[in-house]
């Protein structure tokens, strides 16, 4: 096979459909990568006209461009457009975009999970703007505040789109931070080992695992929240034994890590660019990634630096305050590790290396005023001031958009096969580097003299006219050089002329491929043996497309990748992809259905899209697996491995354990927040507590000991050939789980809870709801196996299902267990025995 023809017959394997069907059903990762970089500019654009009126009203003293309701909902927008619809899907979209091609890999591990989360994104994001169009946007600040944000001080429908957008866009970036994890884990270049991956992997796979961990508290908070607002559950309100720092401690154990989730992608886009543009390797690999680990780890222990005004403890302000201080020692390392590049190599001045100096010189100052910030003196005497707005705007606009900025017109040539004017190109960064600059530096002036933030005016004579003025000014400088950038790029996809493969000389895989990308990116997978495998051997990229690698010709017209060991990089199995599907887009619809049936109050409408939503699931996993044993294949590379299907740990398997992680940290942030209301709400112990019922616990807990039993036996049976014997098992675990499920109930039930009264009542209410849902799935589960071993979708070689349904079924047993200690055991202690 020549290479026009493996070409042709590549890309009918993994070719999107033309037209408005294609772009319904396409899962192909740079499609989907180039959208969310596409909506998260657009978001960006939008959030950046908000801040364009928010400085135009307060670039004088008593202005009266906008009123106080609009200027409360441009801020708010502003702030979570940024954050949550620009920031971080943007990263998102590059990440899905380039990973595959700098790992050596097709696609990423699950098509379909990246499609499903780029519709929620969308639908999300669609709430949120409609509101915004119609009046009705989100004003109580991008943090949502209680009890600002609780019915009583916002009674409309602002905070629930805030609340209900924001937890269904925030899906989609949990569905993002499972698919890179797992896909940088295991779908990698044969010989990559985890110390041969580009550095920018190693960025991404930190920030992945942050999300995992981080982003639950947020969505618990959103729920708990929302429960308050709609059903009256007082999670928050002093009244009745709820406590408004509990909003705060969960919105920051995510939005603390958040920063650096925002920052590490930023600073993995400099330490790959600028080696390139210094003409000399990394230094430092090793200490950048223990710097990346340790920042990733130390960034969960940060989150009551957003809170020293509250009036914590003056022993946690010093430990807070020491860690906050201590977590700028792994940037520097990263910060020295760049500088030694640069000083060892010899460095040329293109654009992208005018933001990556832009990058240093603002990201400097943004570390400085952070340290300042970790000192609780000068804390306390700026908090709530421009000058937090004008560090926070110096972290992440020098942090993250520099950085990327740099990282568009470095990868521009491999996303669209052109390159960009120069001279326009250096124009727009010379506006942007000044407007910001004259923005925020004098911001910091404006908050050392006392101007509060999200405030809509204020009075002449205060000093603070000019700096505003000036501020102002600014902005529109900094407006200008974006739009320039747009333009130049405008411009460089319509008329550009042609890129060169590779333009800048670098030495990773992306670059090994031809213009514009293939639809399967690699005509053969490559075999790795360094870092720098271009600088290893010059002619990889020929060999490649001549199909002198793994993979070089499509099996029975299957999308088909390597899967290889986590830590060796040695192929271990065959990894066949789903294609194109409807699936994702009709699922993210009916979720948007739940999320639209809860923002207007049709509460009783609500069941419907979720059982609308565990059939589509359902569906989904019938059409992924395999009726029959295929055995080891020939990867025509020099490797012999079985299928994803027959492998010991397919992708699906790690798949499921990042998505337990991610629910055991909204679980642990749930028992958090029973642990600080029972602790530091008033009204505790509360005036009567739930009366647990002996038959019900022993009823779940015997339901859960006979299922765990029956799953390991059908697990057994599984692996002894016996398939009928498995699915009997399987059967009874799921009968077993809906016995237990019946017992929780019947807890609940008479357990003679008033979830409105107290918070007890409502924390408790929300436990036992969580272990009904985890029975629910794991019921489900179990009971999808069942059917599937019965059908022949199993056998001794193809257990991965069932590995899977017990492995949920196993959390599920551990969260009820934990949960009916938590309700169950105040109540049994209290007894007079």
């Amino acid at each position: 096979m020549n290479a026009l023809h493996r070409h042709q017959a590549l890309d009918a394997v993994w070719r999107t459909p033309p037209g408005l069907r294609g772009m319904l059903v396409n899962v192909n990762h740079s499609d989907l990568g180039k959208r969310f970089m596409m909506a998260a500019f657009a978001y960006f654009a939008i959030g950046g006209v908000l801040a364009m009126m928010i400085r135009a009203q307060l670039s004088s003293p008593r202005s009266a461009f906008v009123g106080a309701d609009i200027f409360n909902q441009l801020f708010t927008m502003h702030g979570s457009l940024m954050m949550f619809m620009f920031a971080i899907p943007f990263f998102e979209g590059l990440a899905l975009y380039m990973l595959p091609k700098m790992l050596g890999a097709r696609d990423l591990a699950f098509p379909r999970l990246s499609a499903f989360g780029w519709w929620c994104y969308l639908f999300g994001g669609f709430i949120l703007l409609t509101a915004m169009a119609l009046g009705l946007a989100p004003d109580g600040g991008w943090f949502m505040y209680t009890p600002l944000a609780s019915r009583a001080f916002t009674p409309g429908i602002n905070a629930d789109v805030w609340l209900l957008g924001i937890t269904f866009v925030e899906i989609s970036a949990v569905c993002a931070s499972v698919e890179l994890t797992v896909s940088i884990l295991k779908m990698r270049a044969d010989g990559m080992r985890l110390s041969r991956m580009p550095i920018f992997a190693w960025y991404i796979l930190v920030t992945a695992l942050m999300m995992v961990v981080g982003f639950p508290p947020l969505i618990l908070a959103s729920t708990l929240l929302e429960l308050e607002r709609a059903f009256g559950l007082p999670f928050f309100d002093v009244a009745k034994g709820g406590h408004p720092l509990l909003w705060q401690h969960l919105f920051w154990l995510f939005g603390h890590p958040e920063v650096y989730i925002i920052f590490l992608p930023g600073a993995g886009v400099i330490s790959m660019v600028l080696p390139v543009m210094a003409r000399h390797p990394l230094i430092g690999y090793g200490w950048i990634v223990g710097s990346i680990l340790a920042l990733g780890f130390f960034s969960f222990g940060l989150w009551v630096h957003h809170m020293f005004a509250t009036g914590i403890p003056h022993l946690a302000l010093a430990f807070f305050s020491a860690a906050s201080t201590l977590v700028a020692v792994p940037t520097v390392v990263q910060i020295f590790a760049w500088l030694a590049t640069l000083w060892s190599g010899r460095p040329v001045l293109r654009l992208p290396m005018l933001y990556i100096a832009g990058f240093f010189a603002i990201f400097l100052i943004g570390g400085l005023t952070g340290v300042m910030l970790a000192i609780v003196p000068f804390n306390w005497q700026v908090h709530d001031t421009a000058f937090v707005t004008a560090h926070l705007h110096y972290v992440l606009i020098g942090g993250f958009v520099f950085p990327m900025m740099a990282g568009i017109y470095f990868w521009l040539p491999r996303i669209t096969g052109r390159v960009t004017n120069p001279s326009l190109g250096v124009l727009a960064f010379c506006l942007i580097f000044v407007g910001f600059n004259v923005t925020f530096l004098v911001m910091h002036l404006t908050g050392l003299l006392g101007m509060p933030r999200r405030v809509f005016t204020y009075d002449a004579g205060l000093g603070w006219d000019i700096p505003n003025f000036v501020s102002s000014l600014g902005s529109f400088v900094m407006a200008f050089g974006f739009a320039a950038v747009l333009i130049d790029i405008v411009l460089a996809v319509w008329f550009g002329r042609r890129a060169p493969r590779n333009p800048w000389k670098a030495d990773t895989l992306e670059w090994a491929m031809p213009s514009p990308v293939p639809s399967y990116n690699f005509a053969s997978l490559p075999t790795v043996t360094g870092r720098r495998p271009l600088e290893d051997d010059p002619r990889l990229a020929a060999r490649l497309a001549a199909g002198e690698g793994h993979l070089p010709a499509p099996r029975d017209g299957l999308r088909e990748s390597l899967g290889v060991h986590m830590l060796t990089g040695q192929v271990t199995e065959i990894i066949v992809l789903p294609g194109n599907s409807a699936l994702p887009i009709v699922t993210a619809l009916a979720t948007g259905c739940f999320f639209l049936a809860m923002l207007f109050g049709l509460y009783w409408l609500a069941p419907l899209p979720i059982l609308a939503v565990v059939a589509l699931v359902w569906l989904w996993a019938s059409q992924i697996g395999a009726q029959r044993d295929i055995g080891a294949l020939d990867t025509g590379g020099g490797a012999v491995v079985p299928t994803h299907h027959e492998a010991a740990e397919a992708p699906g398997w790690w798949g499921s354990v990042f998505t337990l992680v991610a629910d055991a940290s909204f679980f642990m942030s749930l028992i958090f927040g029973y642990a600080f209301l029972a602790t530091v709400a008033p009204g505790w112990p509360p005036p009567r507590l739930m009366t647990p019922s002996v038959v019900a616990i022993l009823v779940a807990l015997a339901g859960l000991a006979i299922a765990f039993a029956a799953g390991r036996w059908a697990l057994a049976a599984l692996r002894s050939g016996r398939t009928a014997a498995a699915a009997r098992s399987a059967a009874v675990a799921a009968a077993s789980t809906a016995a237990a499920l019946a017992g929780i109930l019947a807890l609940g039930w008479r357990g003679g809870l008033a979830p409105g009264a107290h918070a007890y009542d409502a924390v408790t209410t929300v436990l036992l709801a969580y272990a009904v849902v985890h029975l629910v799935v794991a019921g489900l589960m179990l009971a999808f196996v069942a059917t599937r071993l019965a059908g022949g979708w199993g056998s001794a070689a193809r257990t991965l299902e069932l590995r899977v349904a017990a492995l949920w079924s196993g959390y599920a047993a551990f969260a009820t267990v934990v949960v009916i200690i938590a309700v169950a055991g105040p109540g049994v202690i209290s007894w007079r025995w």
